[in-house]
């Protein structure tokens, strides 16, 4: 009965509307032309509505379905199918194509048929009063908001076209279950695209949308089958569909096929949402503000980098990656059998370092999908790894010295600073070779203070490592004494300069563009030379070295070039392998989140055993 009476006192309001907008005519005339006032506040140039977006890998597969929101692909009219679009102006507004957004008659009917059935099965509302409840409107059922959908339509038919409603109606209602717009809807429930659907099928999804909850398939399938049957026999009463096709049609089984959104490889897929913010970030100069040591710019610039990213993504935009699909499941494979079932965990990444792609990230033994992500969240003392960028490249860059050059190996102490060779020995003079590829700490040393410090961390601020400061500016840095210390990507990025000289942050991500294909991002990195070709030839040597006869001999596998550095700390709560082959720079850290020693596990060594199995398989 309330119904009813809400559908009259609108009736009868709208006559009202129209009189009182004729009397005011002359008024609004004289200050400013109706249009104009309803341009000011309702401008209808574009409508956006909120759309998934896409992450695909190297080879074009989709590796994440993106949805801020609404899960919708939109889809222009030309590709819905004709008996769609009818059904729903045979069964939601007969005279779409003749009203200018409202239908007097439509009201009337539906008051008529709902009094008659004692349920609300028509609305009275058009098609395009029903598109602007969906995109500017609430659902309440109020006056207020029923006239303001009045006017919204009314505005809406005079900026767009009858072919342009109809698509964004097709395209903005909501088919329960998180579904907007017909695409989606074929997807979720059928998983296939709209277009591949058959009448029953899409009649079915078209009772969904008069009331989503009543409607659900999940939840009420016979409603929504005896619904669609009335749907398609209203489509014969209008002379829109024969009755022998109509009884075939009411007589085809439904059957549901639901799908789940892509979601695969979190540990990479979580670092390329980052990596997304800072492209934006870098891409619309938001970068100074976003470090700014006063708190409220940067507070400003964050959302302001939030808004920004999220309409991105609501675009539905691709994001193009460098994955490698085949290698990320390798990797993830090799971390988690080498480490095992218990609490020591895992991080490793691949870079293509004559592209600067990052191809593979694992941020964890079982990692989920935006939590604590350790390839590139965590930052840890890096052990003698750092040794071939703070100590030994400087100290070859500054001098030019031969790899065959001596060096005490002896017992070193400075200040009360008596660090050890790992062995606990006290070595004579041995060459720059031997001490690089046993991992001597005092040579190390030596050769660092030679170079000078802050000469050293010069070549090391060239990478960009986040968490090092002037704090670290000390002899124990030579050896890996760092207050943070770094992440496997930033390492293992910092060692792709042993390739040919040159450093260039990797990147997962090679562009974005919309959906007919335009760039709208994309890195304009460019390649820095760090070290000269001398000091490149040498250092591979010495990287070479280790693998042979140092600290990573269970590393080597015949192929064109391999070199590396194993890293360990303090009572051995961290282990680090980053090293080269022909094609890509690999790094690997093994540790507990809580560091804690790793004794147990050391003579393994599955972080060297990590980097082989991943090397051999990538080249």
């Amino acid at each position: 009965m309330r119904t009813y009476l809400g559908y009259t006192t609108i009736f009868l309001l709208i006559p009202v509307l129209i009189l009182f907008i004729f009397l005011s005519y002359q008024e609004w005339s004289l200050a400013q032309s109706p249009y104009h006032v309803l341009d000011e506040r309702i401008p209808i140039e574009s409508i956006e509505l909120a759309q998934n977006s896409y992450m695909k890998a190297a080879n074009g597969k989709v590796i994440s379905e993106i949805s801020t929101g609404e899960k919708r692909t939109y889809l222009k009219l030309e590709d819905i199918p004709l008996f769609l679009e009818n059904l729903f102006i045979v069964t939601e507004d007969q005279k779409f194509y003749d009203h200018a957004g409202v239908d007097l008659s439509g009201i009337s009917r539906a008051l008529l048929i709902n009094s008659q059935n004692k349920t609300i099965e028509q609305g009275g509302s058009t098609i395009t009063q029903q598109l602007a409840r969906n995109v500017y409107l609430s659902h309440d059922r109020t006056y207020n908001r029923k006239l303001s959908e009045l006017i919204y339509a009314y505005q809406i038919e005079r900026k767009k076209s009858k072919p342009e409603i109809m698509e964004l109606y097709l395209n903005a209602i909501y088919f329960s279950n998180g579904a907007y717009g017909i695409e989606a809807a074929s997807h979720y429930y059928f998983s296939k695209p709209t277009g591949e659907l058959s009448k029953a099928e899409l009649a079915f999804l078209a009772a969904i949308p008069n009331n989503p909850e009543l409607y659900n398939p999940l939840k009420h399938f016979e409603a929504t089958k005896k619904r669609q049957e009335r749907l398609l026999k209203q489509m014969v009463a209008e002379g829109d569909l024969e009755q022998a096709e109509y009884e075939k049609l009411i007589k085809s089984t439904i059957k549901l096929d639901l799908s789940t959104p892509v979601d695969l490889y979190p540990d990479y897929v979580t670092y390329v949402h980052q990596e997304l913010k800072n492209l934006v970030a870098s891409s619309e100069g938001l970068d100074k503000s976003l470090q700014s040591p006063e708190v409220a710019i940067r507070k400003k610039a964050e959302a302001e980098l939030d808004k920004k990213v999220k309409k991105l993504l609501n675009s539905g935009v691709t994001i193009h990656t460098a994955l490698d699909t085949k290698l990320q499941s390798q990797s993830k494979t090799a971390v988690q059998s080498k480490i095992g079932v218990n609490d020591i965990e895992g991080a490793l990444v691949v870079i293509q370092h004559h592209t600067h792609e990052l191809v593979s990230l694992i941020g964890g033994k079982d990692y989920k999908k935006n939590s604590f992500n350790r390839a590139y969240q965590s930052y840890r003392q890096p052990g003698s790894a750092i040794k071939p960028l703070l100590d030994y490249a400087p100290y070859l860059e500054e001098t030019d010295a031969d790899i065959n050059q001596l060096v005490s190996g002896a017992s070193y102490c400075s200040n009360s600073y008596c660090p050890k060779n790992y062995s606990g020995d006290s070595y004579g003079m041995v060459t720059l070779r031997t001490a690089f590829a046993q991992s001597y700490n005092t040579p190390a040393i030596r050769i660092f203070e030679k170079t000078g410090v802050e000469t050293s961390f010069k070549y090391l601020d060239d990478f960009d490592f986040k968490k090092v400061s002037k704090k670290d500016h000390h002899t124990s840095s030579a050896i890996g004494g760092f207050e943070y210390g770094m992440s496997p990507l930033e390492l293992t990025n910092a060692y792709t300069s042993f390739n040919d000289g040159n450093y260039q942050p990797a990147r997962a991500i090679i562009k974005v563009t919309d959906q007919d294909g335009k760039v709208l991002y994309k890195w304009k990195d460019r390649s820095k030379e760090i070290w000269s070709k001398s000091t490149v030839s040498k250092m591979r040597q010495l990287l070479h070295e280790t693998i042979i006869s140092g600290t990573a001999r269970k590393a080597y596998f015949p192929t064109e070039y391999a070199g590396g550095k194993t890293g360990t700390t303090n009572d051995v709560k961290d282990m680090w392998f980053v090293g080269l082959t022909a094609n890509y720079t690999t790094g690997v850290w093994i540790g507990r989140d809580k560091p804690s020693n790793l004794q147990s596990i050391y003579s393994h060594t599955p972080h060297v055993l990590i980097w082989k199995d991943i090397s051999q398989t990538a080249e």
